[in-house]
């Protein structure tokens, strides 16, 4: 498997709508991480967005995956970047 990064930004626009569904976005990332598909995610301390990395087997699939991700269900994510990462020291690194 590899390792991805999800970037996701916000804007001040959708922030009631992610208040309203933040609960079950927070669910399905939770059973993401009890399945060992996510590694680690939260928000950036200024709210512009968050970070979340992921296994997978290629981004295809971390897209894919994204799309059921109740924030994007209800397009509460202004943009999004899925890029393959691979870290070198600490420890995520092979």
């Amino acid at each position: 498997m590899s390792l991805f990064v999800v970037e996701y930004t916000y804007s001040d626009e959708t922030a009631a709508g992610r208040d309203e569904h933040r609960a079950a976005h927070r669910a399905w990332l939770g059973d993401l991480v009890e399945r060992k598909t996510v590694l680690s995610s939260g928000p950036f301390a200024d709210g512009s967005g968050a970070f979340i990395i992921v296994d997978a087997a290629d981004a295809e699939t971390v897209e894919l995956l994204f799309t059921h991700d109740p924030f994007a269900v209800h397009n509460l994510v202004t943009a999004s970047r899925i890029v393959e990462w691979i870290p070198v020291l600490g420890e995520f690194s092979l």
